[in-house]
């Protein structure tokens, strides 16, 4: 399915790698081609609202952190982009196909479902483009990160904020690599439950990521934060379930996932039924590859008549990659980054011709602009009264342990 979709300019491929989830309906679902699109324009909540309402197809696509300014016009985003991914886009596609067990399922307009199914049996393995060398180079040193994370302290100590998400970034100039390929590598690696091959003309996301924004299902909404990560030591059993029993017992982690559950406990009271918003669970610790991870899982009944755009204005961005309360550190994101953020931290996904729709948190990823060649990825985590800004930068590392060990062997 990925070497045959590779060849259009606009795809986008997701893959829950078969983790075994109650809450995982599609295993791989693909969109390739455009029939109709929606980017931002002026009225920005009719305009979506309008071509959500009119689609009677499957809509896939992407929102940038960025579309934050869209909401709050009192929010900015200075930083310099460049990958250029634009603040939204949302594409009905040409072909649908959705792979599930054995089944798979094509959608078409036009064309004739046996003839693609055929072309994507006879599809050959994309050939390696040119690989150029490269450095990866980071925005700001080990000390300056650590300068800053003290500075965020200060804030929370003065009472500005309870968590703030800080992020840096690294990357690359001139880079040549073949982004299929990269995918591929990177998700053999990391084979996480929310990764993401997407496609815009020249623009990749190459995305790993373990966490889920917003399901929406009938009419129940769920979403599930991530907060708190540690280490694996799959080599040594006995380490390794110690770490697990680490992360479950880490105060500090405990209180980061119980401020951003609060946070999205309120973003959900606002659009749901009152007294229907549940934590489902609460500190569930998840197995990955490389890190341990302690997701929540928020539960809400949409009340009747709310638009989408709605929804989205009320969760987006999702508090596990702002913080609490989410204007102020949005505000403080904005002073102490040095990088925009664009669609890390953003969410892509799809919405079905039901209405329902599934979208992740674009973490774990590589952004790569092919026709400049410049390529990046971005690490953060929660800074809390508790964190330790040392501590702090080591989590980052480990976080990006699977695209470090990707880029490095192109």
């Amino acid at each position: 399915m990925l070497n045959w979709a590779s060849q259009f300019s606009i795809c986008c491929f997701m893959d829950n790698h078969a983790y075994d989830s109650a809450h995982n309906s599609i295993e791989c679902l693909l969109g390739v081609g455009a029939i109709a699109t929606f980017e931002k324009g002026a009225d920005f909540s009719k305009t979506l609202d309008r071509f959500h309402n009119n689609a009677r197809d499957w809509i896939f696509g992407h929102f940038n952190y960025d579309l934050k300014n869209q909401f709050d016009p009192n929010l900015s985003s200075s930083h310099p982009d460049f990958i250029g991914f634009p603040d939204v886009f949302l594409f009905i596609p040409e072909v649908v196909v959705q792979l599930q067990g054995d089944d798979i399922i094509i959608g078409v307009i036009t064309d004739d479902p046996h003839q693609i199914l055929n072309d994507i049996f006879q599809a050959s393995v994309s050939q390696m483009d040119q690989t150029s060398s490269f450095q990866l180079k980071s925005r700001i040193t080990r000390n300056d990160y650590i300068k800053t994370i003290e500075h965020l302290l200060g804030h929370i100590k003065r009472g500005d904020c309870y968590e703030i998400n800080f992020c840096q970034e690294f990357y690359a100039e001139n880079a040549s690599i073949n982004p299929l390929q990269v995918y591929k590598q990177l998700t053999q690696i990391s084979p996480n439950p929310f990764s993401t091959f997407y496609k815009l003309d020249n623009k990749y996301l190459l995305c790993a990521s373990p966490e889920r924004y917003l399901k929406k299902t009938g009419n129940t909404l769920l979403s599930q934060p991530i907060k708190g990560t540690w280490k694996r030591s799959p080599d040594n059993p006995q380490d390794d379930l110690k770490n697990r029993r680490s992360l479950l017992e880490s105060e500090k982690d405990r209180s980061e996932n119980v401020m951003v559950v609060d946070l999205v406990r309120n973003d959900l009271s606002r659009i749901c039924e009152k007294g229907s918003v549940q934590v489902e669970e609460l500190f569930g610790i998840y197995t990955f590859p490389q890190v341990y991870q302690m997701i929540s899982s928020v539960t809400g009944k949409l009340k009747q008549g709310t638009s989408f755009s709605e929804i989205l204005t009320s969760t987006f961005p999702m508090g596990s990659m702002t913080g609490a309360p989410k204007k102020r550190v949005m505000e403080l994101i904005e002073q102490y980054e040095h990088a925009k953020r664009g669609i890390f931290s953003g969410a892509v996904g799809y919405i079905s011709p039901q209405k329902n729709f599934d979208f992740n948190v674009v973490i774990r990823s590589i952004l790569y602009n092919q026709q400049t060649g410049y390529l990046s990825y971005l690490v953060g985590g929660g800074i809390t009264n508790n964190s330790i800004p040392q501590h702090e930068y080591d989590e980052c590392l480990l976080k990006a342990t699977a695209i470090k060990k990707v880029l490095l062997a192109q």
